[in-house]
């Protein structure tokens, strides 16, 4: 991916699925641009210009991954400047759940009683800063949902502004969906199945809108939980609902319900993976793969039931090595 830029939107800390997948297409060669959510900006900022990620920056090669710029990209605010002082504390951990995710940037700007046409019009400012800076990106990783403009083609509505800071003749783009989407999760809620539902949807019809229009390619993966850094509870805001214990639950489920077992100690290789898998999408590698939703879950779709559950206390399940 030499002489290629990349735009990651949803980028706080060294953790997650957003920076891994940086650091892949940093070590394929991309350049690196990243949008991050303006109340977490100057903490990112500055952590990485005191060299805090400096270890997780590192690429196979020993050398660090360089970021060429960080843009505020929000729902409600423009620089840093224009976050009230009142505003609650900032907790980074959930910060970077929350804007890592294509869905929950959306949710973030309901829960704001922001009209999605104005986080439309944010985008669209980081856009064109992108454009008058670098002229064009090649890849987009984390796009946008749905616009409000329904009598309008979704390419020309909700990603038009992304979609004018892709003006080479090719590119890709590729998002985070979740298994929520066609499958019953319980606990999973505010709506976030359904957004992720419509944002596989989505993916499909830019894939053949971009496609057509920008010769660009659409991808979805579906990479299920991030639980870097600790169970969800610890980040989520208050009120959500969502405990601990469910998460925990949910994690020794995932874990051991997967087609392929998989150890805790294999839970940074899998944002890893997510990140690799992100890399090919993006690259020629891929360049017949366009409306897919690629599974990178260790096969947990493949599975119909939870293998943890006492009706198979008498089967002879293979168990890992």
């Amino acid at each position: 991916m030499e002489c290629k830029r990349a735009f990651i939107a949803g980028v706080a800390d060294d953790n997650g699925y957003g920076w891994a997948i940086a650091k892949s297409l940093a070590a394929a060669g991309a350049e690196i641009l990243v949008g991050t959510w303006v109340p977490a900006l100057n903490i990112f900022e500055t952590s990485l210009r005191r060299g805090k990620f400096d270890e997780s920056r590192m690429l196979p090669d020993g050398s660090l991954m360089e970021i060429t710029k960080v843009y505020p990209l929000d729902a409600v605010y423009d620089s840093p400047e224009d976050v009230p002082e009142d505003r609650p504390p900032v907790n980074i951990r959930f910060i970077n759940y929350l804007i890592n995710d294509i869905a929950m940037i959306l949710l973030h700007a309901v829960c704001q009683a922001v009209k999605l046409w104005d986080f439309i019009i944010k985008a669209h400012e980081v856009a064109e800063s992108v454009k008058k800076d670098f002229g064009s990106i090649d890849i987009l990783v984390h796009s946008l949902a749905n616009g409000p403009e329904v009598s309008k083609p979704l390419l020309e509505t909700s990603r038009n502004g992304y979609l004018a800071a892709i003006s080479a003749s090719s590119g890709a783009s590729v998002s985070l969906t979740y298994i929520a989407s066609e499958r019953i999760i319980p606990g999973y809620g505010g709506g976030m199945s359904s957004a992720k539902a419509a944002l596989e949807s989505d993916t499909k019809v830019l894939a053949f809108e971009a496609g057509r229009k920008h010769k660009i390619r659409v991808n979805t993966i579906s990479a299920g939980f991030c639980m870097e850094g600790g169970g969800f509870a610890e980040i989520m805001p208050s009120g959500h609902g969502c405990t601990q214990k469910f998460f925990a639950q949910l994690q020794v489920f995932v874990r051991t319900s997967c087609s392929v077992f998989e150890h805790l100690s294999k839970r940074r290789r899998r944002v890893e993976e997510v990140g690799n898998a992100a890399a090919f999408l993006a690259s020629p590698l891929a360049s017949a793969i366009t409306g897919a939703v690629v599974y990178v879950d260790n096969g947990l779709n493949a599975m119909g039931v939870g293998v943890d559950s006492p009706v198979f206390a008498d089967l002879d399940i293979p168990k890992a090595h």
